[in-house]
């Protein structure tokens, strides 16, 4: 049968228990103070809870009562936890304004906390989920997300809790070493399964990029991240590429892909990159990473031959050159609605639509 552990609030200093123990022994304080060779103010200090006792103290209370050495340190063990409690508690309290900030509601919703009562409940259980003493130290915890979005009409909180999910998923993923030589031979095979939909192409994509030492976690998007992919690495031999699925257009969803593993094979490994929903103020670094990404689903050679073999642009001509990259046809018409060789209305019944992935929904 499961059992509750209750845990007193009230803490009761060892201390009660040795002036009950000292009376009963038709002792005095002073007295036991001589018998153990111990100043009589020491045993005053105990008796009133300001001293603890020592494990050399419990031996020589051990030998004057008869009361086991074990038993003064376990009392004193459970005082000093209890009032640490107590304290701590306080502390959670005067943490609850703080804790107003993160998206708790949505974490919950989406399985990331699990259901509390009350703010100090709630406080510890952001605590749990960052991993972090006080709420204060998730600033220096995630400060890329403090950081990256002082530029951004994005919510630091939110940022910080969606990439920390990233981590905690990235954890549970297992991947050898990362590889760039075997990432850079798996971008044409990526490429074609971008032909496939969300139940055939995730767990191969996560598969082959595990093996080339990148887990891919896809996570739900969190409301007031204002962003939709981050790479950052981990360990020396892994890196974290993560994503949001929801509700995206397949196009973007490839090119983002794309797009993070650029910077995987492009640029350093101490900086996190993070993709935003909205903004054009990249640097240098991000225009490499788009650039890459572009040419790695479509390179730019067979692209401008297209363009000039097909001076009107035709749904049946998009779908014959897709098939002939081995890419999704929706890709190509982003491709070309981003060039403003098409409308953004147009040819859209070519693009899809990623609603809903399972393993991140749950």
């Amino acid at each position: 049968m499961a059992t509750e552990q209750i845990l007193s609030d009230l803490p009761i200093p060892p201390g009660e228990l040795l002036a009950e123990t000292i009376e009963a022994a038709g002792l005095s304080q002073a007295a036991l103070a001589r018998r153990m060779g111990r100043p009589a103010q020491a045993i005053n200090e105990i008796v009133r809870g300001t001293k603890e006792i020592t494990a050399e103290t419990a031996i020589q209370l051990e030998r004057v009562l008869g009361v086991p050495a074990h038993m003064w340190l376990g009392l004193e063990a459970e005082f000093q936890h209890t009032k640490a409690r107590r304290e701590d508690r306080h502390r959670l309290q005067a943490e609850a304004k703080l804790a107003a900030r993160f998206p708790c509601r949505a974490m919950r919703r989406l399985g990331w906390l699990k259901k509390t009562k009350g703010r100090v409940s709630e406080v510890e259980a952001l605590l749990g989920f960052f991993g972090v003493g006080t709420l204060a130290a998730i600033a220096d915890a995630e400060g890329a997300a403090y950081r990256l979005s002082r530029s951004r009409p994005a919510q630091p909180e939110a940022l910080a809790a969606w990439l920390r999910k990233g981590a905690l998923e990235a954890q549970r993923v297992k991947t050898d070493a990362f590889n760039e030589q075997r990432l850079t031979d798996l971008l044409p095979e990526l490429r074609s399964l971008t032909r496939a939909g969300p139940e055939v192409f995730e767990p191969e994509v996560k598969r082959e990029l595990a093996s080339c030492g990148v887990a891919l976690v896809l996570l739900p998007h969190l409301p007031t991240t204002r962003a939709h992919g981050a790479m950052r690495w981990i360990s020396p031999a892994k890196v974290l590429v993560q994503l949001s699925l929801r509700g995206k257009w397949a196009d973007i969803f490839w090119f983002t892909l794309f797009h993070e593993l650029g910077h995987v094979l492009r640029h350093g490994r101490r900086d996190v990159f993070i993709e935003w929903l909205v903004g054009d103020d990249q640097d240098d670094r991000e225009r490499e990473a788009d650039a890459f990404a572009a040419e790695a689903l479509i390179p730019q050679p067979a692209y401008d031959a297209f363009l000039r073999r097909h001076p009107v642009l035709s749904a049946a001509a998009v779908g014959a050159f897709a098939a002939q990259q081995s890419v999704a046809p929706g890709i190509v018409v982003g491709r070309l609605q981003h060039d403003r060789k098409l409308d953004h209305s147009d040819l859209n019944r070519l693009r899809v639509r990623y609603a809903r992935v399972a393993e991140t929904e749950r």
